[in-house]
């Protein structure tokens, strides 16, 4: 029997709602369940929540600027709540001090917007596959 549990969580904090629409459209076909969180605050709020609701992100893509609090700053609070998150940053930031900076903060890999959504899909789905494999 088939199963139609999603394969994956990805929580996705990105304050563009273009940019959020683009995201849902792209990765929804990986056959996840992708949650969104618009500002920096919320994003860690969210993040405690989809914890106790037992839907740990196995990933989590972060953008660097946001309302509220930088994606730096909430990528310090997630791997402070949780050491084992995955955070890929997402950002038109990518060769900067901040995206530096994100990835000091703990961020596995930073990912420049310009690589286009397709081939963004295609880092995540890999990504995913790897997280299956190390479980």
């Amino acid at each position: 029997m088939l199963s139609n549990k999603p394969c994956g969580i990805i929580f996705v904090v990105e304050d563009d709602e273009f940019i959020q629409d683009l995201m849902k459209r792209y990765l929804s076909s990986l056959d996840v369940e992708i949650f969104f969180a618009a500002d920096g605050i919320e994003a860690v709020k969210k993040y405690i929540r989809l914890l106790e609701s037992n839907k740990r992100p196995d990933i989590v893509i972060m953008d660097i600027n946001l309302p509220g609090k930088d994606g730096i700053e909430v990528t310090k609070d997630i791997l402070f709540i949780d050491p084992d998150a995955v955070i890929y940053g997402f950002t038109a930031f990518y060769g900067t001090d901040k995206a530096e900076k994100l990835k000091d903060a703990g961020a596995r890999k930073i990912i420049p917007r310009s690589v286009g959504f397709a081939t963004f899909r295609k880092i995540i789905e890999d990504a995913l596959a790897e997280q299956v494999v190390m479980q």
